[in-house]
């Protein structure tokens, strides 16, 4: 049994935890659901280790630790799963899968790579993976970084006695719907060794897979409920404060698009290996979602918007320019703002500010003979930060302290306060929870009706057809159908998923 009582965590000027009461027991899987910022972040971080609680206890099979660190933490079975993930994407697999702990495969003072390899296919064997240990990782897909990560942390079970606890941070957030089912099948199967602490914003997989659910809001565990008792609206209600919007999707504020204009147009546009002859026109005001499964080619047609793909025929103009110099530098030339699924990885800079994060991507719009003009980058995102509602204690808070929300409105007031009026969102709500997610729509009707050209690929069908003017449905890299969405004209989920699959 693992427990937390009365546990209080303190930043500066924030009450992160407020006498948080969790308990997680053998064979277990707990979901843990809330707002971002409401908590759940910080006491998974305590649990881990990365975070030493201000007050109560925390105590395993009923005696008190305290971690100084995750190693600590680690050396007492408990182990994290990223939602980012943290494996080096330029090592192997296997020296991923031990990194930290290759002294056990030292041999006068070299590594045994034989040996190394072995022990990597027994972990990876666990989770059901059959790939080559020394393979390097970037090769990978996501689901199977994902799976390795879950390898990684099982090496706990030959390095600790008793029972493992083990945190899945959002470990759905991008895999498709079978990927979902192997890694839950995985994770009921390994309750026979471990406990499992699975967090995540998609409601129908928490009460799918949890045996129990704790819901936080503002720091505190608000509810408590049991797996037969759960209800996706009660739970949401309970995280939120408040009834969820019956226009979810702000289709009520949903106006017609500029026919006239036309920002972005694809003419019998192919990459070879991703997509082939696609053609469509994107409008000012229009929002237009690329739908299909993954690898259908509509990650790969964003790409080559913004200039980080080169398209092997067919020709791409964007206000009127052919384009035929395909880079980042070209695309927010003519306007182009590129939301990426990645957004810790590819949308904002760790270590950055918010004021510097926005002001990235147009710093020759604040400097004067080589010299930044701080005030003006200050006062730029001070406005920003109260036109999107950032919650932020300030523009000089590091943007990887952000909540997922927040970090996404900066990403976005990046591009809207440099004036582009194209904008490519590639998954804009993975991993937000509710509050921010309608944050999100309210912002990409707000865009849409300011005359921006919207390329979307959503996260939902749900929220594809919920936020779009056009829908153009990509199979296996070719064009399949083309629907209007217009409200009181949507397509339909079966009218999707028909020419989906």
């Amino acid at each position: 049994m693992y427990e937390l009582q009365q546990v209080d965590k303190h930043f500066p000027g924030v009450h992160a935890l407020k006498a948080v009461d969790f308990k997680i027991g053998r064979g277990e899987i707990v979901g843990l659901v809330g707002e971002n910022g409401a908590g759940k972040s910080t006491l998974m971080k305590v649990i881990y280790g990365a975070y030493q609680p201000d007050g109560g206890t925390v105590t395993i099979d009923g005696t008190t630790v305290r971690f100084q660190n995750p190693r600590q933490a680690m050396d007492h079975g408990i182990g994290m799963v990223f939602q980012e993930q943290s494996l080096i994407t330029n090592l192997t697999v296997m020296e991923n899968i031990f990194l930290g702990f290759e002294q056990q495969f030292v041999r006068w003072g070299v590594i045994d790579w034989k040996a190394m390899a072995a022990a990597a296919r027994a972990q990876l064997a666990k989770v059901k993976l059959d790939i080559d240990p020394s393979t390097i990782t970037a090769q990978l897909s996501f689901a199977q970084r994902q799976l390795v990560e879950l390898a990684k942390v099982l090496t706990l079970e030959e390095r600790v006695d008793g029972d493992l606890v083990i945190l899945l941070d959002e470990p759905t957030s991008v895999l498709a719907r079978e990927e979902v089912e192997l890694l839950f099948k995985l994770v009921r199967d390994l309750t026979k060794r471990a406990s499992f602490i699975f967090v995540s914003h998609r409601m129908d997989e928490v009460l799918e897979l949890s045996d129990r659910i704790y819901v936080m809001k503002d720091g505190e565990v608000v509810d408590v409920v049991e797996h037969d008792q759960a209800e996706v609206d009660a739970i949401q209600r309970k995280m939120v404060g408040r009834d969820i919007d019956k226009e979810y999707y702000r289709e009520q504020k949903q106006e017609d698009y500029d026919r006239g204009q036309v920002l972005v147009s694809f003419d019998k546009v192919s990459h070879t290996g991703k997509f082939s002859d696609i053609s469509f026109d994107l409008h000012a005001g229009e929002v237009l979602c690329l739908v299909g499964t993954e690898g259908s080619g509509r990650e790969a047609v964003l790409r080559t918007v913004y200039g980080l793909d080169t398209p092997t025929s067919g020709t791409v103009t964007i206000k009127g320019d052919e384009i035929t110099n395909f880079n980042a530098q070209s695309g927010v030339a003519h306007g182009v703002g590129y939301v990426p699924r990645e957004r810790k990885v590819e949308g904002i800079v760790n270590g950055m500010n918010v004021f510097e994060n926005m002001t990235l991507s147009q710093m020759q719009n604040y400097s004067s003979n080589g010299v930044l003009r701080v005030g003006d980058e200050r006062k730029l995102a001070k406005d920003w930060i109260n036109r999107l509602g950032i919650k932020t204690p300030h523009e000089n808070k590091d943007c990887a302290g952000l909540s997922g929300g927040n970090q996404q409105k900066v990403v976005l007031a990046k591009w809207r306060s440099g004036g582009s009026d194209i904008i490519l969102l590639d998954h804009p709500t993975r991993g937000l929870d509710i509050g921010a997610k309608e944050d999100v729509y309210e912002m990409v009707r707000e865009m849409s009706a300011d005359g921006v050209g919207i390329i979307l690929v959503a996260d939902t069908l749900e929220e594809a057809i919920g936020l779009s003017h056009t829908i153009l449905v990509l199979k296996d890299g070719e064009f399949q159908k083309r629907f209007d969405g217009m409200p009181g004209d949507k397509p339909t989920l079966f009218d999707l998923v028909h020419h989906m699959i």
